[in-house]
């Protein structure tokens, strides 16, 4: 009996011991991957490099802003900026936005979605007014050309857009010889500045217009008017990525149209030469046919 308890005792004992053991290299082996991972994530912070933007002060609106609105200042607000990404002419302090010795109000020129930022081409000066004549550069002039569903593009012109002007009209009278209708390529890019009554660019969906404005030198208004007034004025849209202007001649008839070409007329014959001689036979004169020797 005393051998059995014995020998139960040592088993007891064995496997105990096993099982610290086990234990013990279980924990040895949980802190040295801890001690890894906490190494690890030391080391990776130390190579951390955090870039620093430098920024700047910019005055951005608060709001959506359309054309013709007056600016207050509530309507802005002052965010950082990345400064290697300030749009050119932004504003930067509210003192020049709204400088004290303002004489009037400032109002928007172009619609502004929220946290866009300000930039002087798209407000007006202290007092200046959000018409037409704040739309247009120096040496410039606003004249209104009338269209209709055809010559208008179809409703979707918009203030800010470039058109070609297309003049249709005759030139009997005027040209020798001339015959049927011709049609001219007559100023080739020309800027709209307002759709009907609208000068803002926030047009949604197509508009049919009767009175589109240009933007046109002196020179160009009394081309454009001399070809109002002689024949109908067609426009063209002018792609945005389209910064070459036609300098030659384009012009079509109704022969390059249709692809007719003017036939030479044939040369004429030169009449048979008949020479004769007159001889007089008592009462009668005769008419004999002779060569012709010269």
């Amino acid at each position: 009996m005393r051998a059995v308890f014995g020998l139960v005792l040592i088993v007891g004992i064995a496997l105990a011991g096993g099982a610290v053991y086990m234990a013990r290299n279980y924990i040895s082996a949980y802190q040295a991957e801890l001690a890894r991972e906490r190494l690890a994530a030391q080391e990776a912070l130390a190579n951390a490099q955090v870039e620093v933007i430098p920024t700047v002060s910019v005055i951005v609106s608060n709001r959506l802003l359309k054309y013709g609105e007056k600016l207050a200042q509530e309507d802005v607000r002052i965010v950082d900026w990345p400064e290697n990404a300030v749009p050119e002419g932004s504003f930067l302090e509210m003192t020049a936005l709204f400088p004290e010795t303002a004489n009037g109000d400032r109002y928007v020129l172009r619609t502004m979605e929220k946290d866009e930022a300000l930039m002087d081409v798209k407000i007006t000066e202290p007092g200046e007014k959000a018409g037409l004549t704040s739309r247009l550069e120096k040496g410039m002039r606003a004249f209104a050309i009338s269209v209709d569903v055809a010559s208008g593009v179809s409703g979707f012109l918009r203030p800010g857009d470039n058109v070609d002007v297309y003049w249709t009209g005759s030139l009997r009278g005027i040209v020798d010889g001339a015959e049927g209708e011709i049609t001219r390529l007559i100023q080739p890019k020309i800027q709209l500045i307002a759709v009907d009554q609208t000068a803002g660019s926030d047009v949604t969906g197509a508009t049919i217009a009767r009175t589109v404005t240009v933007a046109a030198t002196p020179q160009q208004v009394a081309s454009l008017a001399q070809a109002q007034n002689t024949g109908r004025l067609s426009l063209a849209l002018v792609g945005v990525e389209e910064e070459a202007v036609a300098t030659a001649t384009i012009e079509v008839d109704q022969k390059s149209l249709l692809g007719i070409v003017d036939v030479a007329p044939a040369p004429k014959k030169a009449p048979k030469q008949v020479c004769t001689i007159k001889t007089r036979r008592g009462g009668d004169i005769v008419v004999t046919e002779i060569p012709c020797t010269n």
